[in-house]
C-alpha cells in the first residue's frame, strides 16, 4: 500500500471469528455451552413449575444472547506499517506510523508493534475504538542505531465488552530499516607521494589524450593528425606529435581493519570510511571496500550511487571480529584484486602487530596509502595524576609507533573529540 507520507507496504490482514488461537476450547464452544446451561435452567424450571428459577436466568440469557448476536467478532482487521524511507542516520530520530483498519464495529482493540531492539520515543502501542470501515492511525518514533533493524509485525488484541469474546494473535508484517553510519564533512587527504595530489581527482598514469603535455614521441599508425607537432617534425625529419597525460582519475580502495581490538573507537573507523567513501561518490572517483573480517568482505572497484549506497549497507553491519590475518588478507587481494598503482585509504588504530604489518605490505607493493587512524587513548579522561602520568606514557608509546610507520604511508593520528575534517587538515597543512 503506498502513501503519499512515506513507504507503505500492503496491509497484513487478520481475521477474527470469535476464536482464540491458543485456547483448547474457543471462546465460540465456551458461550454456547454457556448457552445451552442456562437454556436448560429454565426448561427444567419449566416443567417443575418453579417461576422464581425462570426469574433469575432471565438477566444471564438476555446477557449472553446480546453477546452473542452484537458482539462476536466477524470480520477482518488490516494493519500496516509506514515510514519514510529504507535509511537513515545512526542517532536520527525516525517516525513510525501504524494504520489500523476494520471491516466491522469494534470497541477495544489493541495493537503494538514489536520494535527490533531500538530506542523508542512514545509508545509503540494503542487501544481503538473503530466504526466499520474507519482508519484508525498512532505515531511513536525510535532513535537509529547503525545497522539493518528488521521489524517482524505486530500483537493485535481483541475484547468485547463483557468478556466473552477476546483474542490475542501476532500479525507478520515486515519492514527493514537501515541506520547508516554518520557521514562527516571532509576534505580528501593527499598523496603519500608528497605532490599534494589528492584521492579525489588524481590525474592518471597513464598516458593519453588529454590537456596535460607529457612528451614528444615519435608518429605511430592510427595516431589522430591534430597531435602532430609541425615545428619538431620539421626538426627530426621525421613524422612526431604531442603526447598528453590522461585526466582519468585513480581508483581508490578503502581498507578497514575490523578487528576486535579496535572496538572503543569503531564507530569512528566506519563513520570515516563512509564520509570520505561519499567524498569519493561527490568526485566521481571509483572505489572499492575491503572490510578486514574474521571471512573479509571486498567490493571490487566500481562506482556510482547504486555502488556506494551497497558499500555503505556492509558498512552499516559492520561489527568488530576476531581477525589476526588481516596482513595475509591485504598482501593476497594486493596480489589479486586491488588495481595497480591504486590509492588505498586505511582506516585502522595500528593497536596490533597485524594491522601495522598491512600498512608496511601495502607500501612495499608501491600503493599510495593515507591512514586514518583514530586514537582510542582520546576517549578517556583520566580522573587524577596517577591516570594522567598514565596517559602520557601511553601517548608517548603511540606517537613512537606511528613515527616508526611514517615512511609508509601518510598516518593522520585523529583525536576523536575533535571533527575528521580538522585532523586531515592539521596533516595537509604541514
Amino acid at each position: 500500500m503506498q502513501s503519499l507520507t512515506g513507504i507503505g507496504y500492503q496491509p497484513s490482514v487478520l481475521k477474527l471469528e470469535g476464536e482464540e488461537e491458543e485456547a483448547e476450547v474457543s471462546p465460540t464452544s465456551k458461550l454456547a455451552l454457556y448457552l445451552i446451561a442456562v437454556w436448560v435452567i429454565p426448561l427444567f424450571s419449566f416443567l417443575l413449575l418453579r417461576w422464581g428459577m425462570v426469574y433469575l436466568v432471565l438477566p444471564y440469557l438476555t446477557l449472553l444472547s446480546v453477546s452473542y448476536l452484537f458482539f462476536k467478532p466477524s470480520g477482518k482487521v488490516e494493519v500496516w506499517r509506514v515510514v519514510p524511507h529504507s535509511r537513515f542516520l545512526e542517532g536520527q530520530e525516525v517516525e513510525i506510523e501504524v494504520h489500523v483498519k476494520t471491516d466491522f464495529r469494534v470497541d477495544y482493540l489493541r495493537v503494538r508493534d514489536i520494535v527490533p531492539g531500538l530506542e523508542v520515543v512514545g509508545k509503540p502501542e494503542k487501544v481503538f475504538s473503530l466504526k466499520q470501515g474507519e482508519e484508525g492511525v498512532f505515531k511513536y518514533r525510535v532513535k537509529m542505531k547503525r545497522g539493518i533493524h528488521r521489524f517482524e509485525g505486530f500483537r493485535v488484541s481483541y475484547r468485547d465488552p463483557f468478556g466473552f469474546f477476546s483474542s490475542d494473535r501476532f500479525v507478520e508484517h515486515f519492514t527493514e530499516m537501515v541506520g547508516v553510519p554518520i557521514l562527516y564533512e571532509v576534505q580528501t587527504p593527499y598523496s603519500t607521494r608528497g605532490t599534494k595530489v589528492t584521492i579525489g581527482p588524481l590525474p592518471s598514469p597513464l598516458v593519453g589524450e588529454g590537456l596535460e603535455f607529457h612528451a614528444i614521441r615519435e608518429y605511430q599508425p592510427g595516431d589522430p593528425l591534430k597531435i602532430i607537432n609541425w615545428k619538431a617534425t620539421a626538426r627530426a625529419g621525421r613524422i612526431m606529435v604531442n603526447e598528453f597525460e590522461s585526466e582519468r582519475k585513480v581508483d581508490v580502495v578503502f581498507v578497514v581493519d575490523a578487528s576486535k581490538r579496535n572496538e572503543p573507537v569503531f564507530d569512528y573507523l566506519i563513520r570515516a570510511a563512509a564520509s570520505l567513501m561519499l567524498n569519493a561518490l561527490n568526485d566521481g572517483t571509483s572505489f572499492g571496500l575491503l572490510l578486514a573480517e574474521k571471512v573479509p568482505l571486498w567490493v571490487r572497484v566500481d562506482y556510482g550511487k547504486r555502488h556506494f549506497f551497497k558499500c555503505i549497507d556492509f558498512l552499516s553491519t559492520a561489527q568488530p571480529d576476531e581477525n589476526n590475518i588481516i596482513a595475509y588478507q591485504v598482501e593476497h587481494l594486493v596480489k589479486t584484486a586491488i588495481p595497480p598503482r591504486a590509492q588505498i585509504v586505511y582506516f585502522s588504530p595500528l593497536l596490533t602487530e597485524e594491522s601495522r604489518e598491512a600498512l608496511k605490505i601495502l607500501a612495499e607493493y608501491g600503493l599510495n596509502v593515507v591512514v586514518i587512524s583514530p586514537n582510542p587513548n582520546t576517549l578517556y579522561e583520566p580522573e587524577d595524576e596517577d591516570e594522567k602520568l598514565a596517559m602520557k606514557l601511553v601517548q608517548l608509546k603511540r606517537k613512537a609507533i606511528l613515527k616508526s610507520l611514517s615512511g609508509y604511508g601518510i598516518i593522520i593520528d585523529w583525536d576523536v573529540r575533535k571533527p575528521l575534517k580538522v585532523a586531515i587538515a592539521e596533516v595537509v597543512g604541514r
